[in-house]
């Protein structure tokens, strides 16, 4: 088949083609990732193809020229946009098709129909309905899908783990690439936006972001906070629970609230466009997670100097180490969870120390740019993918 690098150009621009294929492209820890890749790296032209929708999230991309398509897919395997995703694969030409998680991953079919120089699929944390990625389902359609894809990235060690086991991919072809917290916008900060309720010195705020589903387990966040009445009596009356996200939990959430007569001390707002500019008034930030990746809001509240207190799951550990940077606690036990924030309301040297510490990480190991630099050097190899003759290979 031939090449198709020599295509790439839009109007005069040479620059190649990454075209990134996922499910939705809505407010999200996967999709904040696309959109710092493109902002991010100049050095090639990107589109975003959603299967399902595009929702106003693409307004945070700030390249000019991407171009957006949803295929508005509803709901079953998606064979019948195969033709479609092959027809669109040949009309733009890309360089380098990036999908993202099983529910985009069968597109690497008609891709690798289309001869898409480079194929990558990225795997970002376990799926809703397969926490720890036990399902032989699961794995069997990864497999069934995975051969004409070039290269997998893992974003944590857990599902690199998971790839090379279980699925049974070949080790080198599984590259892991962690994710990177953007830390000029994420950074600590004395300015107080006039959207915050609570006064700094005055409260102690419990912080999460995130969707407000139930592998997020939000609930259980809510339900440790409750606990804290009893376990920091003396404290009490200064905490608040601030927990940023909408999703199908957000009313269960704040009806416990009310049920215990804690409304009053908690601020829960559903999505906010302004996140970077709330985190940093943050004094702790909670991931009750039961399953996670490499979870990009726990690196944004770690940039941005809040002492974390995350569940034991997925790519956690590899952010949080237990008493040197934030503490780690089992997932689903709430009692645990109450146990580790009381701990941290109680000792303020301990939380300092733990603050600093995250800070110190999140800006030596988990920078945007050695992210960023990364996905440049693989969407970059598509240049090597051809043969002499010309030809691109197809697996």
């Amino acid at each position: 088949m031939p090449s198709t690098l020599a295509h790439t150009s839009s109007g005069g621009d040479e620059r190649p083609l990454v075209l990134h294929l996922i499910y939705r492209f809505d407010t999200g820890g996967l999709e904040n990732g696309v959109v710092n890749l493109i902002n991010h790296l100049p050095a090639f032209r990107h589109a975003v193809v959603a299967v399902t929708e595009i929702t106003a999230f693409k307004e945070r991309v700030q390249a000019p020229g991407t171009q957006f398509i949803a295929l508005n897919k509803p709901p079953g395997q998606g064979l019948w946009l195969y033709p479609r995703v092959f027809r669109l694969l040949r009309e733009l030409r890309p360089a380098v098709l990036h999908t993202r998680n099983l529910g985009a991953m069968e597109f690497q079919l008609p891709a690798w129909a289309a001869g898409v120089p480079l194929r990558v699929h990225s795997e970002h944390g376990w799926d809703v309905n397969d926490l720890g990625g036990i399902s032989r389902t699961n794995q069997r359609l990864r497999r069934l899908y995975g051969p004409g894809v070039h290269r997998f990235v893992a974003l944590s060690r857990a599902i690199e783990t998971y790839l090379t086991g279980p699925v049974g991919f070949a080790p080198e072809r599984v590259l892991r690439i962690c994710n990177g917290v953007d830390t000029t916008r994420f950074a600590p900060s004395a300015d107080v936006p006039v959207a915050w309720p609570y006064r700094r010195g005055e409260h102690l705020v419990i912080g999460a972001v995130g969707r407000m589903q139930a592998v997020k387990d939000p609930l259980n966040l809510v339900d440790a906070f409750l606990q804290l009445r009893a376990l920091c009596p003396a404290d009490w009356p200064r905490l608040r629970l601030a927990m940023l996200g909408g999703g199908p939990l957000l009313e269960a959430a704040r009806e416990r609230l009310v049920s215990a007569s804690a409304a009053d001390r908690a601020w829960l707002p559903g999505d906010r466009g302004d996140v970077a500019t709330l985190l940093p008034q943050f004094d702790l930030f909670a991931l009750p997670s039961r399953a996670e990746g490499i979870s990009n809001t726990l690196l944004e509240a770690m940039a941005c100097g809040c002492a974390p207190v995350a569940t034991e799951v997925g790519g956690n550990p590899e952010l949080v180490q237990d008493g040197a940077n934030g503490l780690l606690v089992p997932p689903s036990d709430s009692q645990a969870l109450a146990q580790a924030l009381a701990r941290l309301v109680r000792d303020p040297a301990l939380r300092q120390r733990l603050a600093q510490a995250s800070l110190a990480r999140a800006n030596a190991e988990f920078s945007l740019q050695g992210m960023v630099a990364a996905y440049g050097a693989l969407y970059a190899s598509a240049n090597l993918r051809q043969t002499p003759s010309g030809e691109t290979p197809r697996s």
